[in-house]
């Protein structure tokens, strides 16, 4: 009986070893079956076509792989067409200055020395020869100073009167009493009175060249100083369009008064005369303005005054002129 049992447990042990087994068994057919399948797949993966195996959305639709290959296709074809060498374009050598002028202007210029620096006569003279234009043009001067125009005292502004006029007609307005206003009618002025002027102003018009003022008016063209003064109209005693003597005053603007100053850069600009004056009137209203200027000389300046001064009509070359003539 005890050896009946014996064998029973002996059994049930083995058994549960068997079913132990089996169960390891079943886990290595599963592993190795899925083992299988997936080589299958990597398998069937390599044999197949990529152009044919596309899905109906994303990344390996048909329509993606397409616009991916036009993309690729297109960057070989840039890179192919930037290996392709060019073909050199001829450049043209930069034309200096003279050659971008005009064929009278080059013509004209070919009268005047280079490296030379000519006297004031010979100069103007030589202005009046190379005027490339047909019209009456104003002959130029401009005059470097070697001044500071931030300083007060160096900030060089005056008022000549041209021996031979400016050539140009000037219309002058006077702005003075009924007295003052006769006074400046007779000298010449084309608009005189308080009221007359007063009317022009009040509608925005500005037609007349120069203001001249009597000293005790002033104060009504004070709210005109902001129109005035833009416009260089703002008379001026400095300029001598603020005068007592308002008849003289028209008379001086009318025989060639010309007003200077010194731009930022420290150079005088001035017309002193036409073309049509001639060399000798030229002279003269030059020489009354190198005048001015070395009259107007600052005391505080240390160092050369007149640095360079050249010569030229509205349209043409300029010409050197030597600075010893101040």
């Amino acid at each position: 009986m005890a050896e009946a049992k014996k064998t029973v447990k002996k059994t049930a042990k083995e058994e549960k070893e068997i079913i132990e087994k089996i169960k390891a068994a079943d886990v290595a057919v599963v592993e190795q079956e899925a083992g299988e399948i997936v080589e299958e797949a990597i398998v069937e993966e390599l044999k197949g076509d990529d152009d044919t195996k596309v899905a109906k959305a994303g990344k390996r639709s048909a329509k993606a792989i397409k616009e991916s290959e036009e993309k690729v296709a297109k960057e070989d074809r840039k890179v192919s067409d930037d290996a392709k060498e060019k073909p050199k374009q001829k450049q043209n050598p930069a034309r200096t200055q003279l050659e971008r002028k005009s064929k009278a202007y080059r013509k004209v210029n070919e009268q005047i020395e280079k490296d030379k620096v000519y006297n004031l006569s010979g100069a103007l003279d030589l202005a009046t020869k190379t005027n490339p234009v047909k019209f009456d043009a104003t002959v130029e001067m401009h005059i470097k100073l070697g001044v500071d125009p931030r300083h007060a005292d160096q900030n060089i502004r005056d008022m000549v009167v041209l021996p031979s006029g400016t050539g140009k007609t000037v219309k002058i307005a006077v702005f003075a009493d009924a007295d003052g206003a006769a006074a400046a009618k007779k000298a010449g002025a084309e608009i005189a009175g308080e009221e007359e002027v007063t009317k022009l102003l009040d509608k925005g018009t500005f037609d007349f060249d120069v203001l001249i003022a009597q000293p005790m008016l002033m104060a009504k063209l004070g709210k005109y100083a902001r129109v005035l003064g833009p416009k260089g109209l703002m008379p001026n005693p400095k300029s001598g369009t603020v005068a007592a003597d308002v008849a003289k005053a028209v008379t001086d603007a009318k025989a060639g008064r010309v007003e200077f100053r010194v731009d930022s850069t420290g150079i005088v600009h001035l017309g002193v005369g036409k073309v049509s004056f001639g060399a000798k009137k030229l002279e003269d209203n030059a020489r009354a303005v190198l005048g001015s200027i070395k009259a107007a000389k600052p005391a505080s300046l240390k160092g050369t005054y007149v640095e360079a001064i050249y010569v030229t009509t509205t349209m043409g070359p300029s010409i050197p002129v030597a600075t010893s003539e101040l």
